[in-house]
């Protein structure tokens, strides 16, 4: 992919740096913020040409959570947290308020630099057409579900959830599977990360949430229900 351009928020000079490094090797164009207010000032005036942030945790001025919530206000752009916390807890809290990928340091940089090539491939690299669900319709390019046509706002984690389990709809899922797939990476938290995307999920699709089935012991199922 040329000219992506990745927002690399840390407050650590080195950090920096070596994320810097090793995406400029990809050929990516990087930006770069040493605090939160430094962050929310370069985006807004980069806003445009910004396609991930990697936003770190643990700042001065503003923390990570703070640029977060004012970043999620008026843009869905891709963003992943690294944080030195490890805590189930921390994770579901960043979910909850928007964050599409999470990486705890310390981390391999090729890691890191598979998980950024892995968002970036699935927020622009899709190309197929748009199809309707029962109502519920996906637009893969753009990364647009309306309802009825009328557009609903979703994360990024939020909308590939939705996805997989409409490209598997009628096929009853397990936690483990949902995970491997929507996740990519193993995920070492427990299934109330699935429980509280779906909730929310169904809370965005109104009465078409319905299509959500609960599989009781098992997962979850997509599968539009004929009035």
């Amino acid at each position: 992919m040329n000219n992506i351009t990745v927002l690399v928020v840390d407050d650590e000079s080195r950090m920096r740096k070596l994320i810097k490094d090793f995406l400029a090797q990809k050929g990516y164009s990087i930006l770069e913020a040493g605090d939160g207010e430094e962050a929310l000032k370069v985006f807004e005036e980069n806003q445009s040409q910004i396609n991930l942030i990697l936003l770190d945790v643990m700042m001065p001025k503003l923390d990570g959570w703070s640029v977060l919530r004012q970043i999620r206000q008026n843009s869905k752009v891709p963003i992943m947290m690294l944080t030195a916390r490890g805590e189930e807890q921390d994770e579901l809290f960043g979910f909850e308020l928007g964050v599409d990928e999470y990486i705890s340091k310390p981390f391999s940089p090729k890691i890191l630099v598979a998980r950024v090539e892995a968002i970036l491939k699935r927020t622009m690299g899709e190309k197929t057409e748009i199809k309707d669900f029962g109502g519920i319709t996906i637009d893969p390019e753009g990364r647009t579900v309306k309802v009825d046509n009328k557009q609903i706002e979703m994360s990024l984690r939020e909308y590939e959830l939705l996805k997989y389990l409409i490209d598997n709809q009628g096929i009853a899922l397990s936690r483990d599977k949902i995970l491997n797939n929507v996740w990519n990476y193993d995920y070492y938290g427990d299934s109330r990360t699935i429980d509280s995307h779906i909730k929310k999920i169904r809370h965005k699709l109104g009465k078409k949430g319905k299509y959500i089935e609960t599989m009781r012991g098992v997962g979850y199922k997509f599968e539009v229900k004929e009035k």
